[in-house]
């Protein structure tokens, strides 16, 4: 994906110092061969290795028109959690019925439009839920196919912020036995839902497959309680997403066969012993397929050294357009582009341009000597970089360019001051 040419970081076969000087900086890039790579791992891993599954890409790692196509092109599904993300695959004619809606809190009108296009799956992520779409359906003359997104009661090994199948949640419908089988019967029974199973995610970035083997096995009592309850053979499952990728040395990213395997052996193990016929599977990874695929290309500014204490090297972005670091101290590594094989022997801290202590992109990382002008590469920021783009300080959101071989291509035009008055007043 990346190599060095007359000391410049070239993406695929294309100089970083030749996207600046073409798009401008801040700037998205992202790597079309290694977002292939990451599709067909998991086409290998799951898809092509077990009968009856889909993957469904997370559309908040990065949703956009350009990514739709391509994922529709590959056969893979879509997970959306808003009619955003919802419109945008319709507006490139993706399949709905390849689409799962998911959320914590879908609104009336955006349960319409899900209706409306005829969406694949809505996940239900909480019991009053049910009886709105009851309700919608009815209205619209539509049945919906519908899964429980449970919260399985398990903590994950990762930033308390994006850990989600935790007891304590705000997300999926807790196990209480008053409240979860009355609704599971509720669905079975319903004219206008068609009850598929269960859904849990249990967190983000995880690099390890415990709390996924975890959550599995609060799944699998499910499906055999709601056997035993209500004679009811669950037909589907999904096992969410989450899957680690690697930020800097320090991360260690499990291969996605060491989660897939040990879930379908368990699964397959289960199944036979409880003569159940194995329940369609399903997975929701996002940061995987895109979070290594993508860099952010700066342009560096004021360089600011307080003796004997340290050196900020201001860049032209910074918490606008990757707001993780700030958000929950996410880690990167990142190089001088432009100097990209000299020694690293300046240490900095890299900060952003906007009006908050909190802009700081990286600590304590060793460069190669920067200069006003230099171009600094910040490694796999594909994933929730564009997605959480905002407009503080009224920065404008960048443009995302995607290079395949020694071509490049704009795939979101950069915001401009006039894009962001546009609807004011």
């Amino acid at each position: 994906m990346y190599s060095i040419k007359n000391h410049v970081l070239h993406v695929e076969e294309v100089s970083t110092a030749q996207l600046a000087e073409t798009y401008g900086t801040p700037l998205y890039i992202y790597s079309e061969a290694k977002l292939m790579e990451q599709l067909d791992e998991i086409r290998a891993s799951f898809l092509d290795a077990y009968d009856d599954t889909h993957a469904a890409f997370a559309c908040k790692a990065f949703s956009t028109k350009y990514m739709c196509r391509l994922l529709e092109k590959e056969g893979f599904w879509l997970d959306v959690v808003s009619g955003g993300e919802l419109y945008t695959a319709m507006s490139a004619n993706f399949p709905a019925h390849r689409i799962e809606f998911n959320g914590n809190n879908k609104s009336i009108e955006e349960l319409t439009m899900a209706l409306e296009y005829g969406v694949g799956r809505i996940v239900i992520d909480d019991v009053s839920e049910i009886e709105l779409l009851e309700s919608l359906c009815k209205h619209h003359d539509k049945k919906v196919k519908v899964l429980f997104r449970i919260t399985p009661g398990v903590s994950a090994a990762t930033h308390d912020y994006i850990s989600t199948g935790k007891k304590d949640s705000k997300f999926g419908i807790p196990l209480n036995e008053e409240v979860l089988y009355p609704a599971i019967e509720r669905a079975i029974l319903s004219s206008e839902l068609e009850f598929l199973g269960f859904h849990f995610h249990v967190g983000s970035q995880l690099c390890e497959a415990d709390t996924h083997q975890a959550a599995l096995e609060v799944a699998l009592a499910l499906i055999l309680e709601t056997q035993k309850r209500f004679n009811y053979v669950v037909p589907d499952l999904n096992i969410g997403g989450g899957f680690g990728i690697r930020y800097t040395n320090q991360d260690h990213p499990l291969h996605l066969s060491a989660f897939v395997k040990p879930i379908m052996d368990r699964i397959t193990d289960f199944c036979e012993k409880h003569h159940i016929k194995r329940p369609h599977i399903s997975m929701e990874p996002g940061r995987y397929i895109v979070g290594e695929a993508g860099l952010q290309l700066y342009t560096i500014g004021n360089i600011k050294t307080i003796p004997e204490i340290k050196t900020y090297v201001s860049i032209d972005g910074g918490m606008t357009d990757n707001m993780r670091p700030g958000l929950y101290g996410a880690k990167y590594d990142a190089v001088v582009a432009n100097k990209a094989d000299l020694p690293k022997t300046f240490k900095v801290d890299i900060s952003g341009k906007c009006c908050e202590s909190t802009d700081i992109l990286i600590k304590n990382i060793e460069i190669a000597t920067p200069e006003r002008g230099d171009l600094l590469a910040v490694f796999s920021t594909g994933a929730y970089g564009y997605s959480m783009a905002n407009n503080y300080n009224k920065l404008t959101i960048p443009a995302v360019v995607i290079v395949k071989g020694d071509q490049h291509q704009l795939i979101v035009k950069r915001q401009t001051y006039a894009d962001i008055v546009s609807r004011e007043l």
